[in-house]
């Protein structure tokens, strides 16, 4: 009954309601959408109905992450940060069946955010265009409405992305890290876990904290802060991979649990629509983008960070993830754990139930008996398959007598017998077991210094 339930919602989303809702402009979509969000929420009628007709839940998807200080998540999608601001849907996010949600970015003052409009919609290349620059409420307000999310949710993780105050007012980093260390400070412990945005480009001052030197001295602050919930960082990506893993290294000194990858894409050329066509993006489009361009640079860093760094950070996909195909592509590629955005306004909210239908059949076709069995194992082979591209384009120029260019990244193909074979379904029960991947237990109301709700002791 539940799954008819979906399929009907999924297909009246895509064929009836989202023809009309993109005839309204995208900030009033969005914003219509936060409002209707935020009364399903209280309306007992609305609440009850999306658990009823979005549950699905199976013991595949749950995981206790040790590297999240022994959290556990009912499944392995969220909701991405830029979403919901100010944590005024929480309610519906769990309803329609996120294992986690990531609010936010909130900022130490209050932020009107950049001119409008924030939103402007590429429909052809899956995509939207994002140049909301921070707006928010600031920390004392959303605290309060997290807060009480935190506690009151049964199975969701509730996180909290901070920023810096994108204002008038920004000025030099030690401005900048004492902004960071306040919003820091009032969220210590109110929430499940806290996402520490260095790379929204979207502002005033732009992202100063993506240098190894100043990166090192805002985690040097914030980790004399005292707190015993995970932090994350959500990490640029337009960067080469050396750049990239320079800031890996430097977080992985510090008091930081995980990453999120990756933010907006800034680079527009290249930019296809889904028949191959470029995309032409008119210069008044202000912003960088967000949705399916995203998504080949977001598997590479999910692949090239899990080779290196598997053991000591928690992996967050984050980018072009809108069926249970491409969720599964991230975990196959290294992510522990998969946050959409874009995916609710193309596809409606029934495709989060979808999706954790079908990352349980992708399972069973694959002989994986839990979602951690599958993790990683396409990693290698997509991180030599780049590099030989990389190493063959010097040549070819070279043999044409033209300077040479780095290739794009390309997605992974779909999973074949062969990666299959690099990790054997033989060990599912056994590594199951070891990630300690069990049914979340009901929550309790969190003691003002607890971390992760449901989980094990902080490590």
């Amino acid at each position: 009954m539940r799954l008819f339930l979906q399929k009907c919602a999924h297909f009246f989303y895509k064929h009836l309601v989202k023809p009309i809702l993109f005839r309204i402009k995208p900030d009033t979509m969005h914003d219509k959408m936060l409002d209707f969000s935020a009364f399903a929420g209280r309306n007992r009628f609305f609440s009850w109905f999306i658990r009823y007709s979005m549950k699905y839940d199976n013991p595949a998807l749950h995981q206790r992450i040790s590297r999240m200080k022994d959290m556990e998540f009912e499944n392995p999608l969220g909701l991405g940060a830029g979403f919901d601001k100010n944590a005024v849907t929480a309610g519906p996010i769990e309803g329609i069946g996120f294992g986690f949600a990531t609010f936010g970015s909130t900022t130490a003052r209050a932020c009107p955010g950049n001119p409008r409009p924030w939103f402007r919609r590429l429909p052809k290349a899956k995509s939207l265009m994002v140049n909301v620059g921070l707006a928010n409420e600031g920390v004392a307000v959303v605290k309060e409405t997290v807060s009480k999310a935190h506690q009151a949710s049964k199975t969701l993780r509730v996180g909290q992305s901070i920023a810096r105050t994108n204002d008038a007012q920004a000025a030099d980093d030690v401005e900048g890290i004492e902004d960071y260390i306040h919003s820091l400070t009032e969220l210590a412990d109110e929430t499940a876990f806290i996402e520490v945005n260095i790379s929204c480009p979207n502002t005033f001052k732009g992202e100063p904290f993506t240098s190894p030197e100043r990166l090192d001295a805002l985690l040097t602050k914030l980790d004399g802060i005292e707190r015993e919930q995970p932090i994350t960082l959500k990490m640029p990506s337009d960067k080469t991979w050396q750049e990239f893993k320079a800031l890996l290294d430097v977080a992985a000194k510090h008091d930081v649990q995980g990453v999120t990858l990756a933010n907006l894409r800034k680079n527009r050329a290249g930019v296809e629509n889904m028949d191959g066509s470029a995309c032409d993006i008119p210069d008044n489009f202000k912003g960088n983008i967000s949705g399916r361009p995203t998504r080949e640079k977001s598997n590479e860093l999910i692949a090239r960070t899990y080779l290196e760094y598997s053991k000591r950070f928690t992996i967050i996909g984050l980018g072009g993830a809108f069926n249970a195909k491409q969720v599964y592509e991230k975990i196959r590629l290294g992510a522990d754990l998969v946050a959409v955005v874009s995916a609710l306004m193309f596809e409606g909210p029934a495709v989060i139930p979808l999706m954790k239908r079908g990352l349980v059949k992708l399972l069973a076709r694959d002989g994986y008996k839990h979602i951690a069995d599958a993790r990683g194992v396409d990693a290698a082979a997509l991180v030599a398959k780049l590099d030989a591209a990389q190493s063959e384009t010097p040549s070819k120029a070279r043999a044409k007598g033209t300077p040479s260019q780095k290739p794009e990244s390309s997605a992974p193909k779909s999973p074949s017998k062969k990666s299959k074979q690099q990790k054997p379904a033989a060990k599912t029960a056994k590594t199951a077991k070891s990630t300690g991947a069990q049914k979340p237990t009901a929550k309790k109301a969190p003691a003002k210094r607890q971390a992760a709700k449901g989980g094990g002791p902080a490590k």
